[in-house]
Formats: structure tokens, sequence, C-alpha cells
């Protein structure tokens, strides 16, 4: 692992790390702010999985979430959203290739040899963290922003027990039904669509659910709102009478102004399980 950069941040620091990884079979980039109390012991952590287009650099400087993390004591992740450089399948659209993972494991052509994003976060970068920074990686809580709501929602229900809590930005809620799902699920993973139901959180929230608490923010005036189809979650998790809250933010849109707006309700919502019991 290679340290990129260790900025002063709100009493602790924010760090970018570079390693190679054996999931992907690339180099790896990501970001990590740990708060002063991570001097004096393992903290809790917050992984914010971004969207589309973005690397871990989006979230990292734009969604204001340092501060509130410092606050409460809590370590934030901010991993890369793809694989990336020489030799990595690519797409000339913004919504498939390098920059979006989509937090799969791609088993088709081109992508299976790069493309491990769901092992990358599931299993390979938490190890690394664990391993090398102060972090307590039995209280661990996922949020993220569109494709990463995404994938926040669907790692939180694909691996039970593993998260506190859950929260999600704008999430791509029902991708098996959605543009923003179909053309991705059918070029990593195949043209069966039984595959991609554990990467469809509508889907899971109507066959398994979260053992804990979920909260959703979507803005009514969101730009996606056809493609995010919050709706189905909502009715899939009333359905399921899920603890959730799922709110519509009047006049919001999809941008990281409105995922700064409300990022200290997130991170508060993180922090009540984090500390819990």
């Amino acid at each position: 692992m290679e340290m990129k950069s260790e900025n002063a941040c709100f009493g602790g620091v924010q760090g970018v790390y570079t390693h190679a990884s054996q999931a992907t079979g690339k180099d790896m980039t990501f970001g990590l702010f740990l708060p002063a109390e991570a001097k004096d012991g393992p903290v809790p952590v917050l992984w914010f999985l971004s969207g589309l287009t973005c690397t871990h650099e989006n979230a990292m400087t734009k969604a204001g979430a340092q501060g509130w993390a410092a606050e409460q004591g809590i370590a934030l992740v901010f991993p890369d959203t793809s694989p990336r450089g020489d030799g990595v399948a690519d797409d000339n659209a913004f919504d498939m290739g390098q920059g979006a993972g989509f937090y799969v494991n791609a088993t088709e052509k081109p992508w299976a040899p790069h493309f491990q994003m769901w092992d990358y976060v599931a299993e390979e970068l938490p190890a690394l963290i664990g391993s090398e920074f102060a972090v307590d990686l039995d209280r661990q809580s996922i949020t993220g922003h569109s494709m990463g709501g995404h994938g926040a929602l669907t790692l939180a229900m694909g691996l039970p027990g593993r998260f506190r809590s859950v929260s999600a930005f704008s999430p791509i809620c029902n991708p098996s039904r959605s543009d923003w799902g179909r053309k991705q699920f059918t070029g990593y993973l195949g043209a069966d669509e039984q595959k991609w139901a554990s990467h469809d959180a509508s889907l899971l929230m109507t066959e398994r659910g979260f053992e804990g608490p979920l909260l959703v923010d979507t803005g009514t005036k969101d730009q996606f709102l056809d493609l995010l189809m919050p709706e189905t979650l909502a009715q899939a998790a009333a359905a399921r009478r899920q603890q959730a809250i799922l709110r519509m933010q009047p006049g919001y849109d999809h941008s990281y102004f409105f995922i700064s707006t409300f990022m200290e309700d997130h991170v508060s919502f993180h922090a009540e399980s984090l500390y819990a019991g």
C-alpha cells in the first residue's frame, strides 16, 4: 500500500492510498478519513459508495461528510467505483466500463478479468483497512449515492450481519427494470435475469429485507427519477414491514448539493447504530 496524500481534517486525517488489488488485478485508490479518536484505538466505520463517473475523490471532496463524522468519532471509507488503467475494458458511454462498475462481479467478456467490484468492496478492501488502520470492523455501516446507493443497499442485504445500518442518496432501486441496470447487468452478468436478482435492491427487499434501520433520501426534482424508481423500493419495504425511513425531498436534484444538505442526517442516523450496544 502506498500513501498518496494525508491532510489534517477536522482534527483527524483525510488520507488517499493506492494498493495492488488481487480482486481487480489492478492498482486501486481509496480515500479514508480517520477522526481524532483513532489515535486512541479502533473507531467505527461508515462506507460511502459513489455513483457513475465518480472516483474515490468525488464524495471525499464534495459530500461534506468529514465534519459530521469527526463529531461522531466515525471513520469514512471512499472506494473507487471501478478498476482503471491500461488493459482495463471500457465503453464510450458514461454508464458502462471504467467509472461504472455497479458493485458486481462481472462474469462476461471483456469485463470479467478486472470488474470484480463486489469482491473488492465486500472482502478485499475491508481486510486491508482492518489490518492497516485503527478501525473496528465489528461496527460498520454503509451509504452511497445513485449507483453507489444501489451498491450500498445490495451489499447491506446481501451480506447479512455485516452492516449495522444502511442509507442511500438517490439510489438506483430496481435496476432489473431500469435502463440504469438492464444494460449493465446484461453486459457484466449475461442475459439470464435470475443472476441479476441478487443485485436489485427492490427484489432483495422483497426476498430478505435488512435486519436493521434503513434511510433513503431522493429529490423530487432529480433529473434521473424515472431511472431510479424509488417507488419500487418503498412498495417492497412497506410490504415487508421493513424498518425504514424513505423520504422524497422537495426541490432537490441528483447533485452533491443535495447530498451535502442531508449528510448530517445520514451520519447521525448511522452513529445511533454504530454506538448502540
